[in-house]
C-alpha cells in the first residue's frame, strides 16, 4: 500500500464543505456547454475531473471562478454564494478560490519571488498593486514562506524565464499559497509537463490539500494520475457529471466513455 493509499484510509469523513455547485449550467448562444452539475468538495480533498475536450470539465472551473458566467444553477465557495456577485463583491469572492492554469501565466521578466507576492494584490491598496516595489515586508516574508512550501525556496530570486515548466508551475501554486484560499483549482497544470515534473506537481498539490487543509480539483486528460492522486475521481460528458466515485471504484470502461466520440486517449 502506497503512502497515499495509507493518508486515504486516515482521511476524516466530516469535513468542512469548502466549494458547493448546485443545478450549475452555461450556455453559449444556442449550445449547451454544462447541464445541471452538482458537486461538492470538502477541505483536505482533492478531486480530479475527467472528460473529452469540450466536455465543459474546464467551464465548471471557470464558472466558479467568474471567469465565465453561469446561465443557471448557484456556486459556493467557503460557505459564500459566489454567482451573481459584481464589481468588489466579486473581487472579494475570488480570493477564496484561486486558479492555475495550463498556459502557466507568470510574469517572465520578474523573479519568483515578485510572481508570488502577486498572488497577495487582491488584498493590498491600490497604490500598491500598481508598483511591485511597494510590496510590503510581510507580503515578501510570507512569499518566501510559499516558496518553501514549494521546494523552490532557492530560486526565489531568479527571473521566471530561467525556471523549468515544472518549476514555474510550482510557482504558479506557491503564488496561489500567497493568496490564501480556501479553494484551488488547476486546469490541466500539468498537461505541457514531462512525467516526472507532472508526477511533482500533482504530489504537491495532493500534498497542500492533506496538510493545509485546502480543497483542491484539477481537470486532468491523465486517468492513472487521477487515480494516484485523487480521492474522488469526477467524470463529464457533454456538460454533465456521468460518475463520481473514489478512484478504486471507477471502473476503465466508464472512463474509456468518456472519450469515445473524440477518440482521445485514455
Amino acid at each position: 500500500m502506497t503512502t497515499i493509499e495509507l493518508a486515504r484510509g486516515t482521511n476524516q469523513a466530516a469535513t468542512a464543505t469548502a466549494l458547493s455547485i448546485r443545478g450549475l449550467r452555461k450556455s453559449f448562444g444556442s449550445r449547451l456547454v454544462l447541464d445541471g452539475v452538482d458537486l461538492d468538495v470538502r477541505r483536505g480533498e482533492t478531486v480530479a475531473i475527467l472528460g473529452a475536450n469540450g466536455s465543459g470539465k474546464s467551464t465548471i472551473l471557470r464558472c466558479v471562478v467568474g471567469l465565465v458566467e453561469p446561465t443557471g444553477g448557484a456556486v459556493q465557495v467557503a460557505g459564500r454564494t459566489t454567482t451573481g456577485l459584481r464589481g468588489d463583491g466579486l473581487v472579494s469572492a475570488r480570493r477564496d478560490a484561486a486558479m492555475i492554469f495550463q498556459q502557466i501565466h507568470l510574469v517572465r521578466r520578474l523573479s519568483a519571488l515578485d510572481n508570488v507576492c502577486c498572488g497577495a494584490l487582491g488584498r493590498l491598496p491600490t497604490r500598491r498593486s500598481l508598483v511591485r516595489m511597494l510590496f510590503p515586508d510581510e507580503v515578501r516574508e510570507e512569499a518566501m514562506v510559499c516558496l518553501a512550501r514549494v521546494g523552490l525556496a532557492d530560486r526565489a530570486a531568479e527571473r521566471a524565464s530561467q525556471l523549468s515548466g515544472g518549476q514555474q508551475q510550482r510557482v504558479a501554486i506557491a503564488r496561489a499559497l500567497c493568496q490564501r484560499p480556501a479553494v484551488i483549482l488547476a486546469d490541466e497544470p500539468v498537461s505541457a509537463l514531462d512525467p516526472a515534473a507532472a508526477d511533482r506537481v500533482l504530489r504537491l498539490l495532493y500534498d497542500l490539500a492533506r496538510q493545509d487543509g485546502l480543497a483542491v480539483v484539477a481537470v486532468l486528460h491523465q486517468p492513472e494520475l487521477a487515480r494516484l492522486y485523487a480521492d474522488r475521481v469526477v467524470g463529464v460528458l457533454d456538460g454533465a457529471i456521468v460518475f463520481d466515485a473514489p478512484p478504486q471504484a471507477v471502473e476503465q470502461e466508464a472512463v474509456a466513455a468518456l472519450y469515445a466520440v473524440s477518440g482521445e486517449p485514455t
